[in-house]
C-alpha cells in the first residue's frame, strides 16, 4: 500500500496518554495495509522515501517541523501540516485578519505597533474593549505570551516585553468562561470535540501558577452533542485557514461564539480527544495516504493596517 513517515521529539512522548495516541495510529495504518516509521529530527533525509508525512512535534515556522513539511512538499509527499498552515497558525496577526476576512467571527481585537504600547492608548482600548484586556505575542504555544491586563501599567509593561518577540502584538477582548471548546477540523470535516476545563487559578487553559504548572482538564464530547453553532464555527473558521488538520478553540458567551484561534498539529491523546472518536487515526491515515498533492507556495503575511496613533479595533 503505502510508507507513512511521523516526525516526532521526546516532548511527544513525554505523557502515557500521547505514547498510546501515537501507538494507536500505527495501529491503524497497518489495519489499513501501511507501513508507518516514526522519525526523529535528524532523520529529516529520509523523509523522501516515504510516501507521506505526518508531523506529531511542535510547530513552528523557526524549526525543524517547518523544514519537515517543506521538505515532504518539494518531493510532492502529502503532508499533515502542511508549511503554509504552519506559517498562518504560528504567526496571530497573520490568523486573526484571515478570520476576520472570511467573516469567522472572533474577539473584539486591535494589532498594535510599539509606538501604541503607551497609557493614553491602553485607556482607550479600555473603553473599547472593556477593562480586562488580553495580549498575546504572535508566536505562542501553549498559552505563553499570553497575559490578562487590567491597568495601563501592566499593558505597557508586558505590552514591550512581548514586543521583544515581534514587531506587533494583539490586544483582545476578554471573554470570561470555565472552559473553551476545541474541535478537530479534517479537510473542512469535523473529527472530534472536546471541553477544555479552566484552572481555577488562571484564565487560561495552561500556567505556571506559584512555580507549578497547571493544565486544563480535559472532557471529551460526543460530535453529535456538540452545539451546532460551535461545529459551524469552527469549520468556517479552519477552512479560512487551510485544508489541514486543525484544533479550533471556540468561546460561547451570552448565545454568541467567537473563535480564540486556529491550531495546526492539534492534539490527540488517548482517551482525551479520540474518546468518542476512535475513527480519528484512521481517519488521518487514510487522508494522508489517498489525497492527491497540492503545490504549496510560500504564504505572505499580512501587511500593516498602516495604523497611525489610534488603534483600530477589528
Amino acid at each position: 500500500m503505502g510508507r507513512l513517515a511521523v516526525l516526532v521529539e521526546r516532548a511527544t512522548i513525554n505523557r502515557s496518554e500521547e505514547l498510546e495516541a501515537l501507538l494507536r495510529f500505527r495501529m491503524a495504518a497497518e489495519a489499513l495495509g501501511h507501513d508507518i516509521h516514526f522519525l526523529f529530527r535528524p532523520e529529516l533525509r529520509r523523509i523522501p522515501r516515504y510516501d507521506a508525512l505526518f508531523i506529531r512535534a511542535l510547530t513552528d515556522p523557526m524549526n525543524a517541523t517547518y523544514v519537515a513539511a517543506r521538505i515532504a512538499e518539494m518531493h510532492g509527499k502529502p503532508t499533515l501540516d502542511d508549511s503554509r498552515s504552519i506559517a498562518i497558525c504560528c504567526d496571530k496577526v497573520h490568523m486573526y485578519r484571515r478570520l476576520m476576512r472570511h467573516g469567522v467571527p472572533v474577539p473584539r481585537t486591535a494589532i498594535l505597533t510599539a509606538d501604541q504600547i503607551e497609557p493614553a492608548i491602553a485607556e482607550q482600548l479600555f473603553a473599547d474593549i472593556g477593562r480586562q484586556i488580553v495580549l498575546k505575542a504572535p508566536n505562542t504555544s501553549f498559552s505563553s505570551h499570553v497575559e490578562r491586563v487590567t491597568t495601563a501599567d501592566e499593558f505597557v509593561r508586558i505590552g514591550r516585553r512581548f514586543l521583544h518577540r515581534a514587531e506587533r502584538i494583539v490586544a483582545q477582548e476578554f471573554i470570561a468562561s470555565t472552559f473553551d471548546w476545541r474541535v478537530g477540523i479534517l479537510a473542512g470535516e469535523p473529527l472530534f470535540c472536546c471541553r477544555y476545563m479552566i484552572p481555577d487559578e488562571t484564565f487560561k487553559i495552561q500556567a505556571t501558577v506559584n512555580g507549578h504548572m497547571v493544565m486544563a482538564k480535559v472532557e471529551p464530547v460526543p460530535l453529535a452533542e456538540t452545539p451546532p453553532a460551535i461545529v459551524a464555527t469552527a469549520i468556517a473558521a479552519a477552512r479560512a485557514v487551510g485544508g489541514g488538520l486543525y484544533g479550533v478553540d471556540l468561546k460561547q458567551s451570552n448565545g454568541d461564539v467567537v473563535v480564540i484561534e486556529v491550531n495546526d498539529n492539534p492534539t490527540i491523546n488517548a482517551e482525551e480527544e479520540d474518546r468518542y472518536a476512535p475513527d480519528v487515526y484512521a481517519r488521518i491515515v487514510t487522508h494522508l495516504m489517498r489525497r492527491p498533492t497540492v503545490p504549496v507556495t510560500r504564504p505572505t503575511h499580512a501587511q500593516s493596517d498602516g495604523f497611525t496613533k489610534a488603534p483600530h479595533v477589528l
